[in-house]
């Protein structure tokens, strides 16, 4: 058993087996049981990562600050940042009423095509592992601990409760695992959540090999390891295996059946120790034991971080392509054009657990025009439609009763699966999106209930509506009492809500405008468990010229503004992306509208690569990624030149899927999917073929130049373990203040195994003012030079001549050095 406080092993003594037992599984969703002879209450959790959630569904939960997606935070480049942001997520955990936070998400980006690309930080396990160490001391510096997930080789979405990660222990030690090592020998992580997937055959809860031998035995990991929820399988090997937390509650394997288990010598007594005293060692160090928790969820919003959320989100945009257009000079515009199906959508997040209730959000479109003299004339088309499901019904058309102008649904839930018998709970619902996933009110019974909403909606456009339900659980919809949609008598399979819900079902009606129209939605919740939520969709009528109409209105425009990408429709947990396009039409729109404006700026929201077959058209572009709730803001700060445009891609960009190293091996067949591509991740594979990807690994414009110079090195020749000190000079050779991101990559020149043309082993995020030199240093340490030896099973550097390159990205290398590793004495 670990090094841990008297206070901890004394309460170990004090335990019976069955206490110690009930300590080892989820009393709820969201808490711990507590044992109140002992005096040890409950803890507990909430979902991360660019947000705390709280207990509450995703779109009633008490609001919160909705952060970057953590590809976006990638995109920094800047720790410092990320750090101050981790700061803020640690107290709104606490605000939330929760010990843990379950955060940050450090996997590799395999392929792009990951539905939880967004949410993951880098194809480079270098950056991935600064940026989460950045993180975690962040969020921990606030007392309240993190869960690094997913542990380990959830590389994608694609059966991702059951596939298995075949993944060889050299591309496991040097991509997929250096992350989740930093996270818990350098920050020193709270908890780490085991994945869904089976790595090498085995789940990742039941692998002792993960869990027991590298983590807490090779790493020194003295805390918790949890389950993703529902990912345990079993009793006897999950907790051999080293599982400690089998979550959410209440169990399904441990209890009666890990006493009964250890009373048959199946589990050892000190297996159930170690696991008991992880969890209090966690539950002290939380401060739980010295004060009671905070029941109450409060919303934590401030001037400050609200400040800080603009910041991570502008300094994350990555600008790709300028021919000048930008930075948009505000005074001399007359006319701008805003156009695309993102403008007036505040794209903040992408979905599954990663979804916040957001204290607010800016669009694009408000952000821009709070930024734009009064006497500037706006024109604003969406051009095209880029939904995947039915938009959420405006819910200010929509009044509990007749005589009523706005209030949202009136709700009546029942304690039965058909709404019979009285309701049990009444309440009014300012959302058509109804989901939960965390407390019910509390006369209602979380395994079996229904709900009906009702209201009336007042059109404001006359014409075809087409109205959408699709759900976790059964449901129906009503107008006028006609039922017009059946997602209840017959279901179609789907992947929304996770994989746990059923495809869209849709009807079309001629509705007039202020004319209202009585709505009844039904709604029961699944008896098999799982997630439970159905969402009601309601798209008014589109204008069957969208294109023609935002090209007529570009083309007398001084600029033209498209906003396009995706949405957590698209991009979310559960299900990987299809390809790697824009969906719709938004393409054709891009190119119609830059054909008209020769000053047509595209900014994309999306949480991973797409192609853009329109870039030669544009006169720039912007990814700016799924980036919080200040999104319009951030977005136009950066277009006017408030920010430099200083953040860099964490990602490669291909130009196409089929260039992806992953793209023959994936998503898996027959169970598993293979991990071919080896130690050739990212740009490490594009180095290697010498294949021209759309944009590198590291690539960012600025809005000024920067100059590279007297690239120095502390010494050329080391001896085995000695560091090397590496240093640049770096000129901000503009006309703006400007941020740079100096990469430095390493290169074993000829090495006894294969390793890729080079790896980031170093990087620094500077400001310059015009004219000013900054000189950056960096140190490489033995770990920087060497490879893992898969069959020494050991890191080894092998003496012979490295390379020093320092540069803008993985391929703009502006200044090498050479040093000489020698041989052992």
């Amino acid at each position: 058993m670990g090094n841990y406080s008297e206070r901890v092993q004394s309460l170990l003594q004090a335990m019976t087996l069955e206490e110690k037992v009930s300590l080892l599984a989820g009393a709820s969703s969201w808490h711990t049981p507590a044992i109140e002879r002992l005096g040890i209450p409950a803890l507990k959790v909430t979902d991360g990562p660019n947000g705390a959630r709280g207990a509450g569904s995703f779109g009633t939960a008490t609001p919160t600050t909705c952060y970057p997606c953590g590809i976006a935070l990638a995109a920094t480049w800047n720790t410092a940042l990320v750090e101050q942001v981790g700061q803020a997520l640690g107290e709104e955990t606490k605000a939330k009423g929760a010990q843990v936070l379950l955060a940050p998400t450090v996997n590799i980006q395999r392929s792009p095509l990951n539905g939880r690309n967004f949410e993951c930080y880098s194809e480079d396990p270098y950056l991935a592992a600064r940026i989460a160490v950045a993180y975690i001391q962040g969020v921990q510096s606030r007392g309240v601990g993190v869960s690094v997930k997913h542990y380990a080789g959830n590389n994608s979405e694609f059966e991702r409760l059951t596939i298995s990660s075949e993944i060889a222990e050299r591309a496991l030690r040097e991509i997929y695992l250096p992350a989740f090592e930093a996270a818990v020998r350098e920050a020193g992580a709270w908890t780490v959540m085991a994945s869904y997937n089976k790595v090498n055959g085995t789940y990742a809860s039941e692998n002792a090999e993960l869990l027991t031998s590298i983590l807490k035995q090779e790493w020194g990991f003295d805390g918790v390891v949890i389950s993703d929820w529902v990912a345990t399988h079993s009793t006897v090997a999950a907790l051999d295996a080293g599982l400690d937390l089998e979550m959410p509650g209440p169990t399904r394997w441990r209890g009666d059946k890990l006493v009964q288990a250890v009373h048959n010598g199946e589990v050892s007594a000190a297996a159930v120790d170690d696991a008991a005293a992880r969890m209090l060692h966690l539950i002290e160090r939380s401060g739980l034991l010295d004060s009671p928790p905070s029941i109450e969820e409060r919303s934590d919003d401030s001037p400050a971080r609200r400040a800080l959320v603009r910041q991570a989100a502008a300094e994350g945009i990555v600008l790709l392509k300028n021919n000048g257009v930008l930075p948009l000079d505000a005074s001399k515009l007359r006319k701008v054009a805003i156009i695309g199906p993102n403008a007036k959508q505040a794209r903040i997040m992408g979905g599954g657990s990663a979804q916040v209730n957001a204290l607010y959000t800016i669009t694009p479109y408000d952000g821009l025009t709070a930024q734009l003299e009064p006497t500037v004339e706006v024109g604003y088309e969406m051009g095209c439609a880029n939904h995947r499901f039915i938009p959420p019904l405006d819910i200010t058309q929509v009044a509990p009763a007749a005589d009523q102008q706005h209030g949202g649904f009136a709700v009546a839930y029942y304690n039965s699966l058909d709404l019979s018998g009285e309701p049990v709970w009444q309440t009014t619902l300012a959302s058509s999106d109804i989901r939960f996933n965390g407390e019910l009110p509390p006369t209602v019974d979380p395994a079996a209930f229904s709900f009906r909403a009702s209201g009336y909606l007042t059109p404001t456009v006359s014409g075809l509506y087409t109205f959408g339900l699709v759900s976790a659980g059964l449901s129906r919809l009503m107008v006028d009492g006609q039922q017009v949609i059946d997602n209840w008598s017959a279901q179609t399979a789907g992947d929304s809500y996770m994989g746990m819900g059923s495809a869209e079902q849709r009807a079309s009606l001629m509705l007039t405008a202020g004319k209202p129209v009585a709505l009844a939605l039904e709604y029961s919740k699944p008896t098999a468990g799982g997630l439970a939520g159905v969402r009601f969709g309601a798209l008014p009528p589109l204008a069957e010229d969208a294109i023609a109409r935002a090209v007529n209105l570009a083309a007398s425009a001084d600029v033209a503004l498209i906003f396009v990408g995706s949405s957590g429709e698209w991009e979310s947990e559960g299900a990987d992306r299809p390809d790697l396009d824009l969906v719709g039409e938004q393409d054709d729109l891009i190119k119609a509208v830059s054909t008209v404006n020769p000053n047509t700026v595209v900014v994309i929201q999306t949480g991973s690569p797409i192609v853009m077959p329109w870039l030669d058209g544009a006169a720039a572009a912007l990814q700016a990624w799924f980036c919080g709730q200040e999104c319009g803001n951030a977005i136009a700060d950066v277009l006017f030149g408030k920010v430099d445009a200083s953040g860099r891609l964490p990602q490669t960009f291909p130009m196409r899927l089929q260039d992806n190293p992953a793209y023959i091996n994936y998503p898996g067949e027959h169970g598993k999917v293979h991990y071919g591509e080896g130690i050739f991740v990212g740009y490490r594979y594009y180095d290697k073929k010498d294949i021209a990807p759309l944009f590198p690994f590291g690539f960012g414009l600025s809005y000024t130049d920067f100059a590279y110079a007297n690239l120095r090195l502390s010494q050329t020749q080391l001896a085995a373990g000695e560091s090397l000190v590496v240093t640049v000079d770096v000129t901000n050779s503009g006309q703006r203040a400007g941020a740079e991101v100096v990469q430095l990559y390493v290169r074993d020149v000829k090495a006894s195994v294969m390793r890729p043309p080079k790896e980031l082993k170093g990087f620094a995020k500077i400001a310059l003012q015009p004219g000013e030199i900054q000189t950056v240093s960096f140190s490489l340490d033995p770990r920087a030079l060497s490879y893992y030896d898969d069959l020494a099973h050991r890191w080894v550097a092998e003496a012979g001549e490295f390379q020093a390159l320092v540069g803008r990205s993985s391929q703009d290398i502006r200044l090498t050095a050479s040093f000489q590793l020698l041989e052992l004495a």
